[in-house]
């Protein structure tokens, strides 16, 4: 019996170091992915002059370039292989998302459990070959308008760019897949964070340099970073706040023991959105002035005022931008939590809210909580977006110290790291669970 309890106290140290060593191998193999994606964003366009291309986009830096150049961690700025990066994937499951709320057979195939799930990830992938194609030959176009920065341009510069634009968004697509199926956290995510934090250095140092040059005021400076450490405290705050709704299950029979009714918690999140609503209301609201740019300041007088009154900082702007960020926060809540869906599970296994009858009373009333927090999660992201927009505006702070790029970060570091606790969680419970046998082998 002691030979016994040896060899399985043995079992037990060696699989609490095998456990560990599985996490090591899963960090070193998520770093890994990240660095390869960091070295795509320095290989160039085949066919573009770096130095007229690199006027060019400093010319466009306040525009839709200047954010997307953030989220593809510099990659338009040297304009390199990656540089669609992995959002014609995010645009491809958003519309994927929407379809399901619209089509009854793609709703029903979400209802399929696991194999409808890989059915509407396939047709996610599909779309984004599409949607990367049909952007990545857009900006091919785009390049041989803006001067001289293709040296041959034509159908085979075309053509080229298109398909390693799309082949580049393709393969991040694959290699967010394999970090979230073999590393740690959100694949996709994590490259997104992974090419802002990267560019973050570069950013404090150049407002570090206006300083010196006295572009910005040494107060300006602490204000800015104190304000960004307040900023990031607050969505930490805000991101961790939900509503929970008491749900009680009744007392049940089985066999001839009676168990005594259970009760929990439905979390509703204050932020169901995330960060979708600022980066849609950034996109939509840059373009004019994106368009305007490639287009060297011509065009009909009224896109010009339009363009004017859209500039960073203007008052049309801010209330616009706030107006699409409320509006983003409401539409992307009904399309990822259904309360009528959420009411019938309850149904199905016997839970309700107390004093609120099951079935479509449920719905309404969850429908009601929703509403109202998700007014609290709006104007949680206004205050985030909008304060550091008028920085960005007025003191020329870089838009890494915007409040998108500080809500990513935010957000994706919070969720890895609870995915990594999770992790550790589950294997404690294994020693637990094997410590149990060993004591009652040993009785």
């Amino acid at each position: 019996m002691a030979s016994a309890a040896e060899q399985l106290a043995a079992n037990l140290n060696f699989g609490a170091f095998a456990k560990a060593d599985e996490l090591k191998k899963r960090i070193w193999f998520t770093l890994g992915a990240l660095l390869v994606y960091r070295l795509g964003t320095y290989i160039p366009l085949p066919g573009i002059d770096p130095n007229i291309w690199e006027q060019v986009f400093r010319s466009q830096a306040g525009g839709i370039l200047g954010m997307f150049n953030m989220f593809a961690g510099g990659g338009i700025h040297r304009m390199a292989i990656f540089a669609l990066n992995i959002m014609p994937y995010i645009s491809a499951s958003i519309i994927i998302q929407l379809l399901t709320t619209v089509s009854p057979q793609l709703e029903a195939l979400k209802k399929e459990g696991e194999s409808g799930r890989k059915t509407l990830n396939q047709y996610t992938r599909y779309l984004t070959v599409i949607l990367a194609a049909f952007q990545s030959y857009g900006i091919a176009v785009g390049l041989e308008g803006a001067g001289n920065v293709v040296s041959d341009p034509g159908l085979f510069f075309r053509l080229s760019t298109a398909i390693t634009l799309t082949g580049g968004t393709m393969f991040l697509m694959w290699l967010g897949e394999q970090i979230t199926s073999r590393g740690i956290g959100n694949g996709i995510s994590l490259i997104i964070l992974s090419g802002i934090v990267a560019e973050l250095p570069a950013a404090l140092a150049n407002m570090l340099e206006l300083g010196r040059q006295g572009a910005m005021s040494t107060g300006l400076i602490l204000v800015v970073i104190i304000m960004a450490v307040a900023v990031i405290a607050f969505i930490v705050f805000m991101e961790r706040a939900q509503r929970r709704l008491l749900i009680q299950y009744p007392k049940r029979q089985v066999g001839n023991k009676m168990f005594e009714g259970q009760s929990s918690h439905l979390p509703l999140k204050l932020n169901t959105s995330g960060v979708i609503p600022p980066i849609f209301a950034s996109s939509l609201l840059l373009l004019p002035t994106t368009v305007a740019n490639f287009n060297a300041g011509s065009g009909p007088e009224w896109f010009q005022w339009i363009n004017t009154q859209l500039s960073h900082g203007r008052p049309l702007f801010l209330i616009l931008y706030l107006a699409l960020i409320v509006f983003f926060a409401f539409f992307y809540t009904a399309i990822v939590f259904n309360p009528t869906e959420t009411a019938d599970n309850l149904k199905k296994h016997g839970g309700f809210i107390p004093g609120i009858r099951p079935g479509e009373r449920t719905a309404e009333y969850i429908d009601y909580v929703l509403s109202r927090v998700t007014v609290l999660g709006a104007i949680y992201l206004a205050i985030v977006c909008l304060i550091p927009e008028i920085l960005i505006s007025y003191a020329s702070v870089p838009f890494y110290f915007g409040g998108t790029s500080l809500l990513i970060v935010v957000s994706v570091t919070m969720d890895t790291v609870a995915q990594v606790q999770g992790y550790l969680l589950a294997h404690q419970y294994e020693g637990l669970i094997r410590k149990s046998k060993l004591r009652g082998r040993r009785r």
